[in-house]
């Protein structure tokens, strides 16, 4: 039995989620055959997440639970009519799911076939943490996690409630953590201080350090002529500082995606059409073998990849995962074999540091593309 209001929620992951269909502890779930941790790490490659696998997982079937001794809890068949489903997990449950047994008709599944729950060393109640735990692990102040009344749709999904609030089992906040750094990494590793002392994207702070030259530069060149009698001499620290306010306007303008003088969706498009156009020519050489090589991408595409990125590092995962999804599709290429390329390339043309460009392809690529055979 389900509730209605988890009917639309429930039909679709069934439908559309490629995952199991038995839930426990917080979303941790069964697809017939093995455990998986609740669904966090997005993998844009499927178009989904990341499978993680429970480490030494135990499923519990019917008959192990009914082989436990039992209460004398008296339990009772209700008719539908008189049925309100309890708000609260059911007292005595074991109980109940023998009154369920005895009622099945012949020829019902064998008990120990009957799934009904799992155990494993990650959900011992012992080693579950708390939000000093969580914000540990993610390496957050405990003030940077999301509020824990307004925010706990963007908090993982909790393997037990207690008194003290949520706990969470280290695996699943370990996934969490990941995803959380996917999320912001690319962002904050491609940031850098404008002249006024906030953190902007680098590309953002680029554009703007070189407009401000410009005009200082032609601040002082109105200066020396004497032909505009607006600016008035002064010093060059001065004709710096107006130069960055003049400047700062352009350079957002230039950056803006929305109403911007650039259309970054479209460059961003023009990004994947060109990557995939390569693929394309080398799907149509590749032969039956299990070894793929793939032709570098061009040098100059590597570097529009650089002034987007620069410039939107927080679609970095979105760009990165539209090319190994589109290659995927259409050409059949696997997630791996494109962020090699992707990875390869990079380090080849990329205008960005060996180091940056590790920890960006690590947070950017989908877990699907990852591999450490590229470095």
């Amino acid at each position: 039995m389900i509730r209605d209001k988890d009917m639309s929620g429930l039909h679709h992951e069934w439908m559309y989620g490629n995952n199991g269909f038995l839930y426990r502890h917080g979303g941790y779930w069964w697809d017939g055959t093995r455990w998986y941790r609740p669904q966090q790490v997005v993998d844009r490659a499927y178009e989904g997440y990341d499978a993680r696998p429970v480490t030494d997982a135990v499923t519990v079937t019917a008959i192990d639970v009914l082989a436990r001794p039992a209460t004398s809890h008296a339990v009772r068949v209700v008719k539908i009519a008189d049925f309100t489903a309890p708000g609260e997990p059911l007292p005595h449950w074991r109980e109940h799911l023998a009154l369920w047994a005895s009622h099945r008709p012949p020829g019902s599944r064998l008990l120990d076939q009957c799934i009904v729950d799992l155990q494993a060393p990650e959900l011992d109640p012992a080693r579950l943490v708390d939000r000093a735990g969580l914000a540990q692990i993610a390496e957050l102040k405990l003030e940077g996690l999301p509020h824990p009344e307004h925010g706990r749709k963007d908090l993982p999904p909790p393997q037990a409630e207690t008194a003290e609030g949520p706990r969470w089992s280290r695996p699943v906040a370990r996934d969490w953590a990941e995803q959380y750094r996917r999320t912001h990494g690319p962002e904050k590793l491609l940031s850098a201080m404008t002249a006024f002392g906030t953190e902007q994207p680098q590309g953002l702070v680029e554009d703007h350090n070189r407009l401000t030259k410009i005009i200082a530069d032609s601040l002082e060149d109105t200066e020396e002529s004497k032909r505009n009698r607006l600016f008035t001499r002064g010093s060059s620290t001065r004709r710096e500082e107006q130069a960055a306010h003049l400047a700062w306007s352009p350079a957002v303008a230039i950056n803006d995606g929305t109403d911007g003088f650039i259309p970054l969706d479209a460059v961003r498009t023009t990004i994947v059409e060109a990557v995939l156009g390569g693929l394309a020519r080398d799907a149509e050489d590749l032969d039956d073998s299990k070894d793929v090589f793939l032709g570098d991408i061009r040098s100059d595409v590597v570097h529009l990849i650089d002034w987007y990125i620069l410039r939107e590092p927080r679609l970095t995962p979105a760009l990165f995962g539209e090319i190994c999804l589109d290659a995927r599709v259409r050409f059949g290429l696997a997630p791996k074999d494109v962020g090699d390329l992707l990875r390869r390339s990079l380090h080849l043309d990329s205008g960005l540091d060996h180091q940056t460009l590790n920890a960006l392809l690590d947070l950017a690529l989908p877990p699907s593309a990852q591999s450490l055979d590229g470095r």
